[in-house]
């Protein structure tokens, strides 16, 4: 076995290596830097800290310009009850924000500040993304300005649930250390470009952090700056998870061991005039396998509003086509 001494002196090809490492990094953070924001969030206190000599809650977290004229990307928990909002440009400068659009089901949320030439990152496309590529996060944790930290895509299509529940799909986990303050900040590839929106950290773990996928947040963020909410689709059904009788699927030539079970339907929802009744089990929608109630869910976050919507339903021992007209979720209307 050999031993490895710590003062034995660097070889050239060690340089060369861990120059290009840091030429890579340092290149990221160049590009995406002019780009990263803080964002400062206050509100009213309650009354008990008022009387304490405390009349604001005061949060911080980052953000990042995705338009020159002054729009920015962050998360939907940093500024959630927020009734004060400000930003922090990187050249020092503070303005006041706008909030242009809130959805807590992707924890993705848009500012305006009222700011023109600002300097605005690129997207990537996170669909090419591959384990074990370097990642780059930048943002303000525990109120450090512009904190750098490195490391790779630990794994790709992770699942993370929302605050309000909803399932988050294809989230990216990384091990670049992130902390509170880092959510709304950018993860960026080694040229610098967008790949994901940092957004969570396990707590108590080492190394397990989760950031969504760009390209979902250019979904989110144009719909956000046109309406100023999400328009997703409803079908208007409560669904549970159900296992699938093994001979009977065998018979209808259907390979998944579960199914999304319809226990309730909307009197005045799309499922109802296309004729699902509880009981009944939805195993395909679209082009997607229905296995449990979060696939449909996924669909519908992107399914266009109106457009007919077909599902693979068994009804008894006989498979089905039903096709559905889905409308505009009410909460969102």
């Amino acid at each position: 076995m050999q031993s490895h001494d710590a003062d034995a002196p660097v070889n050239d090809h060690d340089l060369e290596v861990f120059d290009a490492y840091s030429r890579a990094v340092t290149g990221a953070v160049e590009k995406i830097g002019p780009a990263v924001v803080s964002v400062t969030t206050g509100r009213q206190a309650p009354e008990r800290l008022a009387r304490r000599g405390f009349p604001e809650l005061q949060a911080a977290g980052s953000g990042l310009v995705i338009a020159p004229d002054g729009f920015i990307l962050t998360n939907s928990h940093v500024v959630a009850g927020a009734q004060r909002l400000e930003v922090h440009l990187p050249d020092g400068g503070v303005v006041p924000a706008a909030l242009t659009g809130d959805d807590p089901h992707s924890d993705l949320a848009v500012l305006r500040v009222p700011a023109s030439g600002l300097a605005a990152a690129t997207l990537a496309d996170s669909s090419r993304l591959r384990v074990g590529q370097l990642v780059v996060a930048v943002g303000n944790p525990l109120g450090f300005q512009a904190t750098v930290t490195a490391g790779v895509i630990s794994a790709l299509g992770r699942t993370l649930r929302s605050q309000t529940g909803r399932l988050i799909e294809g989230i990216i986990q990384t091990d670049a250390a992130l902390n509170p303050g880092n959510s709304g900040g950018p993860l960026v590839d080694a040229r610098g470009a967008v790949i994901g929106i940092n957004t969570a950290v396990i707590a108590g773990s080492q190394g397990i952090c989760f950031a969504i996928p760009v390209n979902s947040a250019k979904f989110v963020a144009a719909q956000l700056i046109a309406f100023g909410t999400v328009r997703r689709a409803y079908l208007g059904v409560i669904l549970q998870m159900a296992a699938l009788e093994r001979r009977r699927a065998d018979r209808l030539g259907i390979e998944q061991s579960t199914a999304a079970l319809v226990t309730d339907v909307d009197p005045e929802g799309a499922a109802r005039k296309a004729g699902l009744q509880p009981g009944e089990l939805i195993i395909r929608a679209g082009e997607r396998p229905v296995r449990t109630p979060d696939d449909l869910q996924v669909v519908l976050g992107t399914h266009p509003i109106g457009e007919p919507l077909v599902l693979a339903v068994l009804r008894g021992d006989e498979q089905l086509t039903v096709q559905t007209l889905p409308t505009l979720l009410k909460e969102a209307a």
